[in-house]
């Protein structure tokens, strides 16, 4: 390389002024993650080899079966959080309830809860296709002082501080929003450092490639019906391509940077659609915003929605912006 890339660590000094609460919180909160990122991914490489692939043979909150690395990242980020003495609350998707965390003082002291999907597409580790991890920040807005409650969690999407994803992939990238655009940072694992690769990441405003489990298609409303009808029509620039990893954090990354829409509807089988609001949704809403994309459940925009409950889940629709202002468009029509 004839320049030198930026570390992860030195792009936060230098850009830590537009995060408008203290610095040195989000270097440790970010550093945090950094650090539990970089654990998860050295057992994630290795999962091929020893026995940690496979059902653990616990069921998480949401019913489905963990796999054994989904639980080792879920111990990982919670414990690297905890330590840091930065965080008085952690949700995470695996855990039935949030975790409340006193600070070292005792005297909770800490001001920001984080929310986590330790490993999402983790039914993929098995056949070693990408997973990955997302996480989701806010400020406490119980006082400081007194344990964590249920309402610091059922905060909006729009009061995000800062969110973002780990894609564990062919090389294993961080990409995070603190509402001041989106940048990426690969990991170089000869030296353990996370480079900036992927600066201020755009969304293109159009898109060639529609994300969604077409296998569930009888189960969906009429207007995404009618929408992928509309992505297989031969006309124009259509027919668009179909893509569907079934790791949010991978179809959400490759439309990020090759221009596509990720639906993930209501349907007859999911009523209220499958994915979080709180671990999944709103973090990828907030990352789409912030690189000129846009979110919503077919009618409201995501970081609109007002949480009920820890476990909620929501229709998603996400991508480039023409595109998912196309898909609502069918979703009004086909009501």
């Amino acid at each position: 390389m004839s320049h030198k890339k930026q570390t992860l660590g030195e792009f936060i000094i230098e850009n830590q002024s537009s995060f408008k609460y203290s610095s040195g919180e989000l270097s440790s909160l970010i550093n945090s993650i950094r650090l539990a990122a970089k654990v998860v991914n050295h057992e994630v490489n290795k999962a091929g080899l020893v026995d940690i692939i496979g059902a653990a043979g616990d069921m998480n909150i949401q019913g489905e079966d963990q796999q054994k690395l989904d639980v080792y990242a879920n111990e990982k980020f919670i414990q690297t959080l905890t330590n840091r003495n930065i965080v008085c609350g952690i949700a995470s998707e695996e855990e039935d309830d949030f975790i409340s965390i006193n600070s070292q003082d005792e005297n909770h002291q800490n001001k920001y809860i984080v929310l986590i999907d330790p490993l999402d597409g983790s039914s993929n580790i098995d056949v070693n296709v990408s997973v990955g991890t997302i996480f989701s920040i806010y400020r406490r807005v119980t006082p400081v002082g007194t344990p964590v409650t249920l309402e610091d969690f059922l905060q909006k999407g729009s009061e995000q501080v800062a969110a973002g994803y780990v894609v564990y992939g062919t090389s294993t990238m961080l990409v995070y929003t603190t509402g001041d655009g989106v940048n990426g940072f690969t990991l170089n694992p000869a030296i353990g450092s996370f480079y900036l690769s992927h600066p201020d990441m755009q969304f293109p405003e159009n898109g060639s490639i529609y994300s969604v489990n077409e296998g569930n298609y009888i189960h969906f409303p009429q207007g995404i019906k009618n929408y992928i009808k509309y992505c297989q029509q031969e006309e124009n620039d259509r027919p668009y391509t179909s893509r569907y990893i079934g790791s949010l954090v991978s179809d959400f990354h490759r439309n990020m940077i090759k221009g596509g829409v990720y639906l993930y509807p209501q349907s007859s089988k999911n009523p209220d659609g499958k994915l979080r609001l709180l671990y999944e949704c709103n973090p990828m809403a907030f990352l789409a915003e912030q690189a000129n994309g846009k979110a919503s459940d077919g009618f409201v925009r995501t970081m609109d929605v007002e949480p009920t409950e820890l476990h909620q889940r929501v229709p998603f629709i996400c991508g480039s912006k023409n595109m998912v202002e196309k898909a609502e468009e069918f979703m009004r029509k086909g009501q």
